[in-house]
């Protein structure tokens, strides 16, 4: 149940109108108004308040919206996490496409370009590695299940955690490669 409807039917239980509640509750009647049409979200003092007003635990009064702000809070996770990873994905092509020709055309001054941009992509690669360390996230089959919104069960979780390690040497490796074909097409490109 949510906050907004647990408010208003407490309230009404106990027979008071808004009035009556917001003077109880030591805030104004359209404080109230707006908890119960969610238009704002009571602080804690004034959950403890409510709480003890209808003689009702924390958790009873706020036990509907706990999930609800569980889910939002890890919509917002794995919104962030996207973001940054699309944002590191366009910066590590950008960084492996323009090595060479920056390089080549631009001389030292195309090295300090490339150095620049190299640097911001490693500080966007720490921000994801740090986000997929925040929400217990390294593997493939944990990014995936954690941008579904699931979780892995106990069973696959610890299959996945014995994973991590060769899955670092092996998305190392396989940069490297990808990155040293990059610069033999590149090299073959512009040395026509």
């Amino acid at each position: 149940m949510e906050l907004s409807t647990q408010i208003k039917q407490l309230r009404k239980a106990q027979g008071w109108n808004q009035e009556q509640l917001a003077e109880k509750a030591y805030v104004s009647r359209q404080t109230v108004s707006n908890w119960e049409n969610e238009k704002s979200y009571p602080d804690v003092h004034s959950l403890l308040i409510l709480a003890e007003l209808f003689g009702v635990s924390l958790d009873e009064l706020i036990k509907g919206d706990v999930e609800v702000m569980k889910k939002e809070i890890k919509q917002e996770s794995i919104r962030e996490y996207d973001r940054w990873a699309n944002i590191f994905s366009v910066m590590f092509i950008a960084a492996l496409v323009s090595a060479y020709p920056l390089l080549v055309l631009l001389r030292v001054t195309g090295a300090v370009i490339w150095a620049i941009l190299m640097a911001a992509t490693i500080a966007v690669a720490f921000k994801v590695e740090k986000l997929k360390k925040e929400n217990d996230i390294q593997t493939y089959k944990e990014i995936v299940a954690f941008t579904e919104g699931r979780t892995l069960d106990e069973i696959e979780q610890i299959r996945e955690k014995a994973k991590r390690p060769y899955q670092k040497v092996l998305l190392a490796l396989g940069s490297a490669a990808v990155a040293l074909i990059v610069m033999m097409i590149m090299h073959l490109i512009f040395n026509r």
